[in-house]
């Protein structure tokens, strides 16, 4: 089933398309604002996203930003903004369709699918399972492992893991991974990284005071290295 997220704030927007969507089979989350959003993105893995623009919380942009640093899942915007610089401005942040309030459902549903075969035309981006020498991580079943025993992660340290794995090689910024694990009011809580990375490596490193996989970037972020 395919599965989608809805944020938006309105909630007879909401109510209308959380219809709609089950109607036609797609499993449907719903968050009203930017925080939550974030949140069930990490959980729940959405095959789409729609995203209004106008949140309580925080601006749409800056959502999907922070899920770009981490995940290509289609992103659909819906927005009463209609100024070519906001369309530009989303567009670039990582969107990949724009649609204006007020709107055809049947166009919205008609971009949703489209969306959706985009998404299942391209290859697998990752392995469900990543392997290295010393732990493994699988995707799917959400654990990690060490010896042939799982490894107890927190909510939190998986949230941090599968980010950095879902993008070996890449410089996680550090507020990237603020604002997609804590929300945007921790945005420049750079302890919180130090801390969490530190358990990460206790709990996966060889020689945590020496780490192979998850490597800090000093001053910008993190990456993991395969």
């Amino acid at each position: 089933m395919t599965r989608v997220l809805v944020v938006e704030d309105d909630p007879q927007l909401v109510r209308a398309l959380v219809i709609n969507m089950q109607a036609r089979r797609y499993g449907v989350d719903a968050a009203p604002d930017g925080t939550t959003a974030l949140r069930l993105a990490a959980v729940r893995r959405p095959d789409v996203v729609v995203l209004d623009l106008g949140l309580p919380d925080m601006d749409g942009v800056e959502v999907i930003k922070a899920l770009r640093g981490w995940t290509r899942t289609p992103i659909l915007v819906l927005s009463a903004r209609r100024a070519s610089e906001e369309k530009v401005a989303a567009l670039d942040a990582g969107a990949d369709d724009y649609i204006t309030k007020p709107f055809g459902m049947d166009e919205l549903l008609a971009r949703l699918r489209a969306a959706v075969r985009r998404t299942e035309a391209l290859p697998l981006a990752r392995e469900a399972t990543v392997t290295t020498d010393d732990f493994t991580v699988d995707l799917l079943a959400k654990k990690a492992g060490r010896d042939g025993r799982d490894i107890r992660l927190t909510p939190t340290e998986w949230h941090l893991l599968e980010i950095l794995v879902c993008n070996p090689g890449r410089l996680v910024t550090q507020k990237e991974l603020l604002v997609a694990v804590w929300g945007p009011a921790y945005a420049t809580r750079t302890n919180y990284l130090r801390v969490y990375m530190a358990q990460l490596r206790r709990k996966l490193e060889a020689d945590p005071a020496h780490p192979r996989y998850l490597i800090t970037e000093p001053g910008m972020g993190y990456r993991f290295e395969s």
